[in-house]
């Protein structure tokens, strides 16, 4: 596991953005909180199940993944504000008017985890203007990895592998890949959507990890159409982005993040045209 600088980032002196080590660093910070979630995962003795306001299921692994999340961010840049899940629900919402901030899902799939199927991920993704410019999934039960920055490339993490440079792939005519689920959103939309294209049988995986599949070229499409949050998809649209695809709403204006509410319309994410 990549170290964690010990110093924070000037975000006077320099462009955040540009660091070097901003993805190793990122990388290390989302492993870290796997490797705590994975603990209370794999306990004998199971695990608490509660319910938040919104009847959506948080654990014990969602709050303990934040706080590693939540202390790493501010030593590594203490002038960034951070929006993240359980914090939000407890109606901690700092002020994100100036453009950077980050957005933190530190379990995304928390029924997937209670489930064990093992399709839960930490999403960590730098906001700058609106836009998603760095980001990293982490897949702590498939021991995966997937990060990328805009200008500089996005890249596939697996244990006891080499790391992998990866990219979205250019659509093809026939045998069309969509990653998508029937058992989220607005069935009769998504199948209105795949009668425009030829497609192979739907690809399922955990929500973030749909992103991934684009962004990595195994899909062409992941359509939602539910409601999401935008700390559900920031980092997976950043590792995306940076492998030359895109997310878009439905009118074909491109998803923002920073919005009232921080809920997201209905969207596509694709790789190239």
């Amino acid at each position: 596991m990549p170290p964690l600088e010990e110093e924070p980032y000037s975000v006077i002196d320099q462009t955040l953005t540009a660091a070097p080590d901003l993805l190793a660093d990122l990388r290390a910070i989302a492993e870290r909180a796997g490797q705590v979630i994975l603990e209370i995962y794999t306990q004998a003795e199971g695990f608490e199940v509660r319910e938040k306001d919104d009847h959506s299921p948080v654990t014990d692994a969602d709050d303990a993944a934040e706080a590693v999340i939540l202390e790493a961010l501010a030593a590594l840049t203490p002038d960034i504000p951070v929006v993240s899940e359980e914090a939000h629900s407890a109606g901690k919402v700092p002020d994100v008017s100036q453009g950077r901030f980050w957005l933190v899902d530190p379990l995304d799939g928390t029924k997937e985890f209670i489930s064990r199927n093992g399709e839960f991920t930490v999403n960590i993704a730098l906001i700058e203007d609106g836009e998603p410019v760095a980001g990293v999934v982490h897949a702590p039960a498939r021991g995966k990895s997937w990060v990328g920055q805009l200008g500089q490339g996005a890249t596939l993490y697996e244990a006891d592998r080499p790391a992998e440079p990866i990219a979205a792939r250019r659509r093809p005519e026939t045998d069309v890949r969509v990653a998508a689920s029937r058992r989220h959103g607005d069935v009769e939309t998504l199948d209105a959507f795949l009668a425009d294209y030829n497609t192979a049988p739907l690809l399922s995986a955990g929500s973030s990890i749909k992103f991934c599949l684009v962004a990595g070229g195994e899909a062409d499409f992941y359509p939602r159409f539910g409601r999401t949050m935008e700390w559900d998809t920031a980092a997976g649209h950043a590792v995306l982005r940076a492998a030359g695809g895109r997310v878009d709403r439905q009118d074909g204006t491109p998803l923002t993040y920073g919005k009232p509410g921080f809920e997201n319309p209905y969207f596509i994410a694709k790789g190239k045209d």
